[in-house]
């Protein structure tokens, strides 16, 4: 006879039905994703892989699929409720450390070793990087990603702004969302509906001779987080319940290829197709792949991914993408005397140093290691650092325009002359 609970016994229902998320535990194919992504963008802006770019997209979807997991594991366990300012001082530990070194490393270097035109430049973004709003100053500025980027050294941070103004929204949506009988459906609607709105956007507003406001646009790269947080909900990792893991194995290796192929044609800004539809599709595919590494992780691709190296990178990924621009532009091949893969070679060894110190002494012990880095003390702690931050860029001086650099705008209004060369300004 089959014992049965009498309803009376039976554990209340709780309030807020969020089942347990794939993302909500160590899935190692994902760190080794993040490194693939991270070395793609570094060759991107080496000149040696035209379509690396698109690993600033990957970062997005595993950003967004990542942190919507923990929200919602938090909304399970604490019916429905989110605790926001909870969330935000783990996501400040967990970022703005690392910025702040580079930062001020970068500007004291720039002020010892760097041409004037970055210094001036850096000095003018500061104040936007410092706010989050990065993106949107070269925006407003008219800062070109494809044409004029290699003339700002903060110019690689458009895509730590966009983030981290994701982690300030999202997580109120989500806590939103999340509560009641039916959470889990709500963000997994939330997301659907936003990334929707997202590509509209980015279609409707792409401009064919300049992308970089839909590039750059946080709204019009929401899809790509959206999309990894769809990934993230109970709701998407049913539908991969009712395939094996075997059958999951073989699609992630299908979505790692046709990615593959699309990084290798793709090129930027000479990609109309990538701002009506492209990006999203890239973005789509991608979300899939991390849904199906969550479901089987132990496949052939996964345990390719998950390999002692690639992982590496994916856990230096975050210091790797701060420090190699800045590099990259210092660093320059009039600077070094080197060209081509000699240079390329110098400069990655030189970004993977920084970004190992900067994950061995910044990151993981601020992030593991220091209670104080917690709570108001932490709070102050972070405070203090920003106004360091702002009185060293008012204390270090704009550079000046050099001796012999030429006005143009005389050039072109002197009137020509018979007598020969025109006489020095206040002569009679």
């Amino acid at each position: 006879m089959t014992a049965q609970t009498s309803p009376s016994h039976r554990r209340p229902r709780s309030r807020t039905t969020v089942p347990p998320s794939p993302a909500g535990r160590h899935i190692a194919p994902l760190n080794g994703l993040r490194g693939l992504a991270v070395l793609g963008v570094l060759f991107f802006h080496a000149g040696h892989f035209s379509g690396g770019f698109l690993g600033v997209d990957l970062f997005f979807v595993l950003s967004g699929f990542l942190i919507t997991g923990l929200l919602l594991r938090e909304a399970q366990a604490h019916n429905g409720r989110i605790d926001l300012l909870g969330f935000w001082g783990r996501r400040a530990r967990r970022l703005l450390p690392a910025l702040a070194v580079m930062i001020a490393g970068t500007l004291l270097l720039l002020w010892a070793f760097g041409p004037p035109s970055l210094l001036r430049h850096a000095l003018d973004d500061t104040p936007w990087v410092l706010a989050n709003l990065t993106n949107w100053h070269f925006i407003a500025d008219q800062v070109g990603y494809w044409q004029a980027g290699d003339t700002r050294v903060f110019g690689h941070l458009w895509s730590i702004a966009v983030e981290e103004q994701f982690y300030l929204l999202w997580p109120l949506v989500t806590g939103l969302a999340a509560r009641g009988r039916y959470g889990d459906r709500c963000v997994a609607a939330a997301a659907v509906t936003g990334a929707a709105l997202s590509l509209i956007v980015m279609i409707a507003l792409t401009d064919p001779v300049d992308t970089t406001r839909v590039y750059e646009g946080t709204d019009t790269r929401a899809f790509s987080l959206l999309l990894g947080a769809l990934m993230a909900t109970a709701t998407a990792s049913r539908l991969l319940d009712h395939i094996s893991e075997r059958t999951a194995g073989w699609w992630a290796l299908v979505l790692a290829c046709g990615i593959g192929a699309y990084w290798i044609t793709a090129d930027g800004q000479n990609s109309p197709s990538l701002f009506h539809g492209g990006l999203f599709l890239h973005a789509l595919a991608a979300a899939l792949l991390i849904a199906c590494l969550a479901r089987a992780p132990h496949t052939p691709l996964g345990q390719i991914l998950g390999t002692p190296a690639l992982r590496w990178f994916g856990l230096i990924s975050y210091s790797l993408y701060l420090w190699h621009w800045p590099i990259y532009l210092i660093l320059s091949e009039e600077r070094l005397g080197l060209a081509g893969w000699d240079r390329t070679a110098v400069i990655l060894s030189a970004s993977i140093a920084a970004a190992a110190v900067s994950k061995r002494l910044v990151e993981d012990p601020i992030r593991f290691r220091s209670p104080w880095a917690q709570g108001r003390t932490g709070a102050a702690a972070l405070l203090a650092t920003f106004t360091a931050l702002a009185a060293l860029w008012a204390l270090i001086p704009e550079p000046r325009t050099g001796a012999g650099t030429v006005d143009i705008t005389r050039l072109v209004s002197a009137p020509p002359t018979e007598a020969g060369p025109r006489p020095p300004s206040g002569a009679p």
